[in-house]
């Protein structure tokens, strides 16, 4: 999270400032920018120099195009309200690539996020498979053993009479 301010060149880096017009935030994704628009026009039209980050902010705003066409009106090439009515056209179709752009991210996340379900869901199905699997060799087992062990004591059953019939002869 960063300060945009305005400060004297000879001042240190995060030493004393004149103003603050905003603040930037890359971590967010588009990045956060909140800068206070006149503010930011004035110093520039007064004769700030912007860090190249601060100048690319400056122009993603919109402020170095105003400051273009304040130059325009001053020159006489066009008056205030066509000023504005292109600064307006240009912020109109600025805006709507931005909420194409967040919209398409949105359309990539929710598809990864259901190829993610997709995959858990395939993997959750395939581990019931193999869970219901063992537990099948698990009674087969044990109803191979019940099976042994029934048919040993049947036959035990069997002989025990037989026995007896011999001892008493």
């Amino acid at each position: 999270f960063y300060p945009i301010v305005i400060a004297d060149s000879r001042a240190p880096r995060d030493g004393r400032f004149i103003e603050r017009i905003g603040s930037y935030n890359p971590n967010t994704n588009p990045a956060t920018i909140t800068l206070d628009f006149e503010r930011a026009l004035y110093w520039v039209n007064v004769g700030a120099q912007p860090t190249d980050t601060v100048r690319s902010i400056l122009s993603n705003e919109g402020v170095l195009l105003m400051k273009h066409l304040q130059g325009g009106v001053k020159k006489g090439a066009f008056d205030e309200a066509e000023a504005q009515k292109r600064f307006d056209a240009w912020k109109a179709k600025k805006l709507q690539v931005v909420e194409k752009q967040k919209a398409s991210m949105a359309d990539k996340r929710e598809l990864a996020e259901k190829e993610r379900f997709e995959a858990e869901k395939a993997k959750n199905q395939a581990k019931a498979e193999e869970v219901a699997k063992k537990k099948a060799e698990i009674a087969a087992a044990k109803a191979a053993e019940e099976a042994a062990k029934a048919a040993a004591e049947t036959p035990a059953t069997e002989e025990a009479p037989a026995a007896e019939e011999t001892s008493a002869e």
